[in-house]
């Protein structure tokens, strides 16, 4: 994500790496290098000049702090600028009704559908909200059948009707049902088409007028780049919907959609989908957007993640028996499940400061995890348990079950091993910092 950006950013603010104040002349060359860079992310002309402009004149506004290179300076000018185009603040959904009613649009092919499985999931699972969906794509039975799939998988109830070929009647039925059963929010998934034409535009602007939204979401595919402005704009000129929704961030997308949308519509980028799981829908939030693009990490991002699988009854007893060198298999392997709850590994990592750049050419796959896996499966509760007793007769049976060599489950064990030492190392060095908090020797 932003990889080929943040690259071309970077070598932008060399220009000034070395130089002892900000100039007219310094400041051209590195704002003319950030304007080539934001073209070739597929970000709108207007929108990239206009934006250089202003990080040239707040950069000329400003004398260097002593104690910040003018390259730093300028790294921060360009963060803020960035948080700016991206939106600034965090825009909230609108869940204030009784119910709510969440209208979908987007053109077919945008991961709307999905969106919309990913939406219930968040608002059930975060939002404490009770979900129905409803699937008003009268032209395509595989749309309808998906909701179906996607709705058991987030365990919310969706109307559906394969005979009645009128959204505007489908979607005002499901609205009744939703308040016959006290559903909090009914989301409303619409058909899209292969691009706009009017009978798709009457269709949907019908369906809203209908309903009364209290929030319409329009849904684009990332990857498409300035097309996806495009599109956004010829849909808000008819529905002036409240927000968007960016998905397939976490594929090979150049940055302009997210980059030029908000300036182009005036309206908010509200989530973001990273990936076919229904928990990876993430609310935008555009400085930390804008510190991942400089290459700057996100920290705060991560820890929430880490959160949302954290167990603090769990995380105790994992603790005590790190301090009493008990860590076994079997702990090992419910945190390689924890970590792969949390999401893509690559992203994950670029969310730590500075890891971004170094990892950019390393091909990180989902399933780096699978090789341990296969060996701690391969093992018995007993060696689990008992790590110390996995002999070499033992290694042999484990690599043999696990479809590996007796090499690859030596080299594990003597990870494992280095790990229990490294963790109880922290965790005496943690004790040892509380009990002097606590004014004990």
């Amino acid at each position: 994500m932003f990889e080929n950006l943040q690259s071309r950013l970077e070598s932008a603010f060399k220009t000034l790496k070395g130089q002892g104040r900000i100039t007219e002349i310094n400041v051209a060359e590195t704002v003319k290098e950030i304007r080539k860079a934001l073209l070739e992310a597929d970000v709108n002309y207007k929108i990239a000049k206009e934006f250089t402009d202003k990080v040239k004149e707040e950069a000329l506004g400003q004398n260097v702090i002593t104690s910040l290179q003018p390259g730093q300076l300028l790294v921060k000018i360009v963060n803020d600028q960035l948080t700016a185009l991206l939106g600034g603040e965090v825009a909230e959904i609108n869940l204030s009704s009784s119910p709510n009613i969440i209208l979908i649009a987007g053109l077919q092919g945008s991961g709307k559908t999905t969106f919309t499985g990913k939406l219930a999931y968040y608002l059930k699972n975060k939002k404490n909200q009770s979900v129905m969906l409803a699937a008003c794509d009268v032209y395509r039975p595989a749309a309808i059948d998906q909701l179906k799939v996607l709705a058991e998988q987030v365990g919310v109830p969706v109307y559906t009707d394969y005979e009645t070929k009128n959204p505007v009647l489908i979607a005002q039925t499901a609205i009744a049902k939703a308040k016959e059963q006290g559903i909090k929010t009914i989301i409303i998934d619409t058909a899209g088409r292969l691009s706009i034409d009017e009978e798709m535009m009457n269709e949907i602007y019908n369906v809203k007028q209908a309903i009364s939204p209290n929030e319409v979401l329009f849904v684009v595919d990332a990857m498409t780049g300035q097309d996806a402005v495009n599109t956004a704009q010829a849909f808000n000129e008819r529905l002036n919907f409240d927000g968007v929704v960016l998905t397939k961030l976490d594929g090979d997308t150049r940055g302009g959609a997210a980059l030029s949308i908000k300036s182009a519509v005036k309206k908010p980028i509200k989530f973001v989908g990273m990936g076919e799981k229904m928990d990876a829908l993430d609310v935008f939030y555009p400085e930390r957007m804008a510190q991942r693009i400089l290459g700057m990490g996100d920290i705060v991002s991560l820890v929430e993640k880490a959160q949302m699988v954290y167990d603090e009854e769990e995380a105790s007893k994992l603790n005590k028996k790190i301090a009493a060198n008990k860590f076994d298999f079997e702990d090992f392997y419910t945190q390689i499940q924890q970590i792969k709850k949390m999401g893509n590994l690559k992203d994950l990592m670029g969310m730590i400061p500075g890891v971004g750049k170094a990892i950019k050419e390393i091909d990180i796959n989902d399933d780096a995890f699978k090789e341990i896996e296969c060996i701690i499966q391969s093992m018995t509760p007993k060696e689990r348990k008992n790590p110390e007793i996995i002999n070499g007769s033992r290694r042999a049976r484990i690599a043999k079950g696990s479809g590996k060599d007796v090499q690859k489950v030596n080299q594990l064990m003597k990870q494992f091993e280095e790990m229990k030492k490294m963790m109880k190392t922290v965790n005496k060095m943690q004790s040892s910092g509380r009990n002097m908090r606590m004014g004990f020797k």
